[in-house]
């Protein structure tokens, strides 16, 4: 019948699409960026993401996901049309069959938001998992098994901690804490101490380079650019991976807190398998130095960074578009008649 089963990882920062049979397909920001004029989507993924802070006027970008949910019902449906385009490279879209990843922390209305963006989008049938369940079968862990894992899966905007048993989620918590935070803080913190402002990119590119959620060998530096806000003249700065620890500290608190609070919730025996076989980082989030040393130093707990943390959502669809059969009762109930 042609049916093309795809798996689609709609994330706050980045959207990764999973094609039956092909793996990962593609991997684009999650971002539009719009003519305010025509009302028209002008760029949408990275082409959008390389334009931020450099469009006139009439061009806005739009990152239409925000705390994991759909801050923009319309332009995640453009954004979604043009992903799904791209995956079918000009086959009929109406025989796609597609699962899709929410945040576990979502309401209905949430969710029923999501199926219905990519209903709009074209898609035959939309089946809705959980992300921490994605992530976690992405990354190998047995959530099959009556033995307890435990996923932290820290995206752009959600970190989400969850307990799963049984192919089920046993205890979870989600925060909207995660990489847009992070960027956040770095924002304010340079412009508190220098008086300097700076953009989401140069941002992004700081904790990526220096940043750390605990002390790590030599103490790096970095030539950051901005602008003075005392006499709006452009400046060089530089900052020290200490400085911007300071600056990651209140928001790493709050996603330690969430984990310490998963871990409070969960049953004696599922703590114990936890204790032997440890906690595992997924998601963006994961690739900050040492916030797995700061996890273990917090809980007394094992922390491993899965292989591929950025892919584990996107791969954990995939398994279930390859295995259907063992992964169906994952799916939100209203979900299994597809499958």
């Amino acid at each position: 019948m042609f049916i093309k089963d795809i798996g689609i990882d709609l994330g706050t920062a980045n959207t990764l699409v999973y094609m039956k049979t092909k793996g990962i397909i593609i991997r684009e920001p999650s971002v539009v960026a719009v003519n305010t004029k025509t009302e028209k989507a002008r760029y949408v993924g990275q082409e959008a993401k390389d334009v931020i802070g450099r469009t006139p006027g009439s061009i806005i970008a739009v990152r239409p996901l925000k705390d994991g949910v759909i801050a923009d019902y319309d332009i995640t449906t453009t954004m979604l049309q043009e992903f799904i385009r791209k995956a079918l490279q000009g086959s009929a879209f109406a025989k796609a069959r597609v699962i899709i990843c929410i945040p576990s922390g979502v309401t209905a209305v949430e969710r029923k938001a999501v199926k219905d963006v990519a209903e709009k989008a074209g898609a035959k049938t939309v089946s809705i998992i959980e992300e921490p369940m994605a992530a976690a079968i992405g990354a190998g862990l047995p959530v099959d098994e009556p033995n307890g894992s435990m996923i932290v899966d820290i995206g752009g905007g959600t970190c989400e901690v969850a307990v799963l048993s049984l192919g089920g989620i046993v205890t979870s918590r989600s925060v909207r804490v995660a990489g847009d935070e992070f960027d956040s803080s770095i924002i304010n913190f340079i412009k508190k101490k220098y008086n300097l402002l700076i953009g989401e990119r140069t941002a992004e590119n700081i904790k990526i380079e220096i940043g750390s959620a605990y002390p790590y060998g030599t103490e790096e530096t970095m030539a950051i650019k901005g602008r003075n806000l005392l006499n709006g003249l452009p400046e060089n700065i530089t900052v020290t991976s200490a400085e911007i620890r300071d600056a990651l500290a209140e928001p790493l608190s709050r996603v330690i807190a969430a984990v310490k609070e998963t871990l409070e919730k969960t049953p004696p025996e599922l703590a114990a398998d936890i204790i032997d076989q440890g906690i595992t980082l997924a998601g963006g989030g994961a690739l900050l130095k040492g916030l797995d040393r700061l996890i273990n130093k917090e809980t007394g707990i094992p922390v491993y960074v899965a292989e591929y943390p950025l892919d584990c959502v996107a791969e954990g669809t995939g398994k279930m578009l390859e295995h259907v059969d063992k992964y169906r009762d994952i799916l939100y109930e209203d979900s299994r008649k597809y499958y």
